[in-house]
């Protein structure tokens, strides 16, 4: 489809370019977003995208909706999208209390939990885009034959770094939180730092690939931040 302005308020506009989760469409917001980063265009202010959208803050005075609404069509008019973005390998746990839903989601595909662990760890997952919490990043990518829908009744609290999959995607929740995803694992790593001069430790158009470790390097690489 070809993407829609909408308003957002007098000083912010979402551009659509379509209605699902999807990779293409989350492609072609990426792609939008890496032209405006390389064009700066006179009058934006920030923009940041998430699965098939991009929203724009914008300065009316120097910036009219119409202005705004003919950039974006032409700017968008990009036809490829090539990652720019980071690859990462985070590592994660699935022993004991740090895997709570494990063998459940596992069982419910017909697999054992080896076999569950072995395949996801050879998914790589997309950044789509961050929400929810500072620093949760909705992965998308993960396969039919691992998922899972989310909990009937959400916890009250999950546990920070928690690794967890629902509704075809993964994420690890950088805080203690309410949360209604399947728990598989544990990171060590901090996943947002608010000091630190990108708090994020995932941006939309990385990538990642889980890697199972013990629970003696979980604890070791959990020492080397905490200090």
């Amino acid at each position: 489809m070809t993407p829609v302005l909408l308003p957002l308020g007098d000083e912010a506009a979402t551009l659509r370019f379509g209605e699902a989760i999807d990779l293409a469409l989350n492609a072609r917001a990426h792609a939008f977003c890496a032209v405006l980063d390389a064009a700066r265009p006179k009058g934006l202010r920030e923009w940041a995208p998430a699965f098939a959208s991009v929203t724009l803050w914008y300065d009316p005075d120097a910036l009219s909706f119409d202005e705004l609404n003919a950039l974006c069509l032409r700017l968008a008019s990009t036809p490829d999208f090539s990652h720019t973005g980071r690859v990462h390998e985070l590592p994660f746990c699935a022993e004991g209390e740090f895997a709570p839903d494990l063998f459940e989601t596992a069982a419910r595909n017909g697999m054992t939990a080896r076999d569950w662990l072995e395949a996801f760890s050879k998914v790589t997952f997309e950044v789509y885009m961050l929400g929810f919490l500072p620093g949760f990043a909705y992965l998308g990518g993960l396969p039919k034959f691992l998922d899972a829908p989310r909990l009937a009744t959400p916890r009250k609290i999950v546990p920070e770094r928690s690794v967890a999959v629902a509704d075809g995607m993964c994420a690890a929740y950088p805080f203690a939180s309410p949360g209604g995803w399947r728990l598989v694992g544990r990171t060590p790593l901090q996943m947002f730092d608010a000091d630190a001069k990108t708090p994020t430790r995932l941006a939309p158009g990385d990538r990642v690939r889980w890697r199972l470790v013990g629970v003696g390097e979980f604890l070791a690489l959990e020492a080397q931040w905490r200090g």
